[in-house]
């Protein structure tokens, strides 16, 4: 007979995959920590890949859905469907592609289920409910099967929107669903916020007996932020904290599989469950240190930490100043600059400081084993070119929930994306935003005309993001400026007539993101245009600048030993020559001018 302590290492060996394309950030902004009393969720859906969206399976995760609110029938089961993009394969029955959906169980239907919009998680429901998720690794990542394990996170989110109100009410209903149902794949972190409440819930699967699963919630206290970046967050669990929930079995489970013993102290959780960092080191650790260092610079936190299972971070912090839309939305455009970590520095930001990198066989997702020495990484941003999209859901108790909430939706990389407002009341969605792959190009969609940007402007970045950034500024800070006026106009027909008021935030919502898409193809065009060929073409006079490259570039990429005289041998021969970056009027033998007037 096997070892019963063995079972959750067999299940790890067996377990076929790890998914490559999953690295999100997500955070919450309680409202007491925001200008307006307004509470954030933010969420970056880092990858790509077959996913769950809505109720069937996609080949791509950058569309989206508008889930309608229901009634439901007495007796009525809610079918789960199979996440193939959850790491831990489906043991049982194989799919016939990769998009089938798969029904792996069922649940019983309640009596009414909510509004919600969707992607690969869920993200707002009507009642301005909302959620962003990460993934971690954990110790177990057992695979799907029927009677067992039918639930990964993504269904998870989804069903906690059309059935809850409440962030306790749905940390509370998913640690139910784990226990009585199971869970299978990568550990998790999802985020549920309402306007006036945020708590955070992690789990992961790998039970001795291989049913059930592990949770730990935790509530984030009034007037702080949190962070988690694929990495579990949650560390001591008491029965005493009223602040904290978790599954019963936890304790007993991680002492019969020798993980954890009452003398060690309290259960950590992220220790006893996870194995640290996602990646390499800083891989987590680095995000969830900058979004706290640029929001409470006053602590002064050390980018460096001791190890993957550092205490150097706390759970959440307390922001030097309030946190509004403007902040909320620029948290997730960031790519360690000015810091230890800059990813535009140079030389490998090279000459024009472009912050994304193409990535090495060491900087994927694979989970790092204890001893194990990569050659080395690249840092890990917060804007990472393999976003699919990213949004900061925004509500408000002061309205009613479908003006209150706001999902603000960007698709690719946050640094280079237009923010646009969906409103909690609308009706649907537009359509470039139902469809859309990264591996079909289509200009008719959400994601592409951002994508494309994104790439061209890697070019020559530190000339395109300026101009990027400008008509960022110009959209978004048009649909904030028109919030209150939009806002006022929902407000006065929601009071005679809530069909009409929802009607016109669907059409609002709408139009203004279909005009943006618009606008940044055109901006797109401009862009090509005037960078055409590594120079600046200004089309408005009909004239060609060379751009050049800065000073530092030309000497680190040995300019100077270039073509600039005949004799190229003595040229070489000579030490040290640097590039002064101005013309000489000599007479006489350049060799000898340049070793005594143009070396180190």
């Amino acid at each position: 007979m096997v070892d019963r302590r063995l079972i959750p290492f067999i299940l790890l060996i067996l377990m076929g995959f790890i998914p490559s394309g999953l690295g999100c950030t997500t955070f919450v902004v309680t409202d007491e920590a925001s200008e307006d009393g307004s509470t954030f969720v933010g969420h970056s859906n880092d990858g790509f890949g077959v996913g769950l969206i809505g109720h069937e399976i996609r080949e791509d995760m950058v569309s989206f859905r508008h889930i309608i609110a229901k009634d439901h029938p007495a007796g009525a089961m809610r079918p789960v469907v199979y996440d193939p993009n959850s790491g831990g394969e489906f043991l049982g029955e194989a799919p016939s592609s990769d998009t089938q959906t798969i029904i792996i169980g069922e649940i019983p239907q309640v009596n009414h289920t909510y509004a919600y919009i969707t992607g690969s998680y869920g993200i707002i429901n009507e009642h301005q409910l909302m959620t962003g998720e990460c993934t971690d690794y954990a110790k177990i990542h057992p695979g799907a099967e029927k009677g067992k394990r039918i639930f990964y996170s993504s269904e998870l989110s989804n069903i906690a929107l059309e059935r809850c109100k409440t962030a306790k009410e749905a940390v509370i209903l998913i640690g139910e669903l784990i226990d009585t149902y199971g869970y299978y794949g990568t550990g998790e972190t999802l985020i549920f916020a309402d306007p006036s409440d945020a708590w955070v819930i992690e789990m992961c699967g790998g039970t001795p007996d291989g049913t059930g699963g592990y949770w730990a919630a935790q509530r984030i206290p009034p007037g702080e932020i949190f962070v988690a970046a694929n990495e579990f967050r949650i560390r001591e669990l008491s029965e005493d904290n009223p602040d904290q929930i978790f599954a019963k079995n936890l304790k007993d489970d991680a002492q019969t599989m020798g993980w954890w013993k009452p003398e060690d102290g309290p259960l950590d959780w992220a220790q006893v469950f996870g194995i640290g960092e996602y990646s390499h080191p800083y891989y987590s650790q680095g995000r969830v240190w900058r979004i706290f260092d640029r929001l409470a610079p006053s602590l002064g936190l050390s980018p460096y930490v001791e190890g993957p299972f550092s205490k150097a971070y706390p759970f959440s912090i307390k922001p030097d100043s309030p946190v509004n839309i403007t902040n909320a939305l620029s948290i997730f455009r960031d790519h360690y600059e000015g810091t230890v970590y800059d990813l535009t520095a140079p030389p490998a930001g090279g000459p024009f400081g472009d912050p994304y990198r193409v990535w090495g066989p060491y900087d994927l997702h694979d989970a790092p084993y204890e001893g194990q020495l990569k050659p080395g990484s690249w840092p890990r941003p917060i804007s990472t070119d393999p976003c699919g999209y990213s949004y900061i859901c925004q509500g408000r108790a002061n309205l009613p929930d479908p003006i209150g909430g706001i999902c603000w939706l960007g698709m690719s990389s946050p640094a280079e994306t237009c923010y646009l407002p969906f409103y909690t009341g609308i009706y649907h969605l537009p359509a470039p935003y139902l469809h859309g792959s990264h591996w079909e190009f289509d200009l008719n969609t959400a994601f592409w005309p951002y994508e494309l940007l994104q790439n061209y402007a890697r070019l020559m970045y530190s000339n395109m993001a300026p101009e990027i950034k400008a008509e960022q500024e110009r959209i978004e800070g048009a649909a904030i400026a028109n919030q209150s006026a939009i806002e006022a106009k929902a407000l006065e027909l929601y009071k005679t007539d809530e069909r009409s008021a929802r009607e016109f935030l669907t059409e609002y919502s709408s139009e203004t993101a279909l005009n943006a898409l618009n606008d940044w193809k055109k901006l797109m065009g401009e862009m090509i245009v005037t960078y055409r060929n590594g120079n600046y073409n200004d089309v408005d006079n009909k004239t060609i600048s060379n751009i050049g490259y800065p000073d530092w570039w030309y000497e680190y990429a040995r300019y100077q030993y270039g073509p600039r005289v005949y004799d190229i041998q003595g040229l070489n021969a000579i030490p040290d020559v640097k590039y002064v970056g101005e013309e000489a009027n000599i007479t006489g033998d350049p060799i000898s001018y340049i070793e005594k007037y143009q070396t180190g």
